[in-house]
């Protein structure tokens, strides 16, 4: 299958590309980018060694020689391309632009019209290890951020199975800078990007509409959660650690075998020993999630860790891992896997 992927020069992009190379069903026939139409991908990334065509532009004939569209581009690009779909193609979008599936929370957090409504009814939220839909009935797979994955992994099966109190649910994520772009020491050029570590985003991120819309999703209580970002002297990697109170009668044991039903046989999901202490360098280049839960000196509640690769499970690893899933092909072929380190 021939696969276009747009905003190939982004680190999201990079990592595609060498997911991509090695899929044994996959031919990557365009590399498209705004800014940089005329470059080899090896001018962003000298690890990437296949023989790729360089960066073009995107355009409507581009995508019809194509069956997969993967778009790694800022939020509102993946709007304009989904209006250029012919009916054979797929769209793999890695931003926010289909994830909310009211238009109005779209624009109430990402500050913007929506400019595609009429493609929201075509697209899916995909977290591929919590979805049980038909995917061959939806043209654009919207792949979650990268925060949402580290949380939702661990809290959604507590939440359907009501172990824990969802009314002040403490959510503290850490992660790399490489989330925030390659913009990213431009944005905090007054941070001192790598001896220190930054706040941002509190009560205001928009990765908290997401998370509310999935969590809801899966519990008719009031759910209440505080989620606060950090940016930290890390090129990649996420540490999520979230504080919860434990309804009655439930306590770490229940936790861990609840986890570790829920998520048999996903091969991508480690629940770890309990009372293990998680470490980024544990996940990275991989397309794992370790989950672990830990005790707290305060029997009523527990701490969850959870750890990932933002740029892997939380960005390419997910999306190539959703395209597989939507065409039937091998669950983790293609995929770059280091197993535990």
């Amino acid at each position: 299958m021939n696969v276009l992927i747009a905003g190939a020069t982004g680190y999201l992009g990079n990592e595609l590309i060498k997911n991509l190379v090695n899929h044994k069903k996959i031919k990557i026939k365009y590399l498209c980018g705004n800014s940089s139409v005329g470059k080899k991908i090896t001018d962003f990334d000298k690890s990437i060694k296949s023989k790729l065509p360089k960066i073009t532009k995107i355009t409507k004939s581009k995508i019809n020689e194509c069956d997969i569209i993967f778009s790694a581009l800022p939020n509102g690009e993946a709007q304009i391309i989904s209006k250029k779909l012919n009916k054979h193609n797929v769209l793999i979008d890695l931003s926010g632009d289909f994830r909310l599936r009211n238009s109005n929370n779209y624009f109430k957090w990402y500050k913007q019209k929506h400019a595609a409504i009429q493609n929201i009814k075509k697209s899916i939220y995909l977290l591929p290890e919590l979805s049980k839909f038909k995917l061959n009935n939806y043209q654009i797979i919207s792949c979650p951020g990268c925060y949402p994955t580290s949380i939702l992994l661990p809290l959604v099966p507590l939440v359907k199975n009501n172990l824990i109190k969802t009314d002040n649910i403490i959510i503290d994520s850490k992660s790399g800078y490489s989330g925030a772009g390659r913009g990213v020491h431009k944005k905090f050029k007054d941070k001192n990007l790598y001896e220190s570590m930054s706040v941002y985003g509190i009560s205001l991120h928009r990765h908290n509409s997401e998370i509310l819309q999935e969590l809801n999703l899966y519990s008719n209580k009031n759910i209440k959660f505080t989620f606060t970002p950090h940016l930290t002297p890390m090129f990649r990697g996420i540490l999520s650690t979230i504080y919860i109170d434990l309804n009655k009668n439930i306590n770490q044991n229940k936790v861990i075998s609840v986890l570790r039903r829920f998520y048999k046989g996903k091969s991508f999901i480690k629940i770890a020993n309990k009372d293990t202490f998680l470490s980024t360098n544990d996940v990275m280049g991989t397309n794992k999630c370790i989950i672990s839960v830990c005790k707290s000196k305060y029997k009523e509640k527990i701490i969850l860790l959870s750890v990932i690769d933002n740029l892997i499970k939380g960005g390419s690893g997910q999306a190539v891992q959703n395209m597989n899933l939507r065409f039937g092909f091998s669950e983790r072929e293609g995929i770059q896997w280091k197993g535990y380190l």
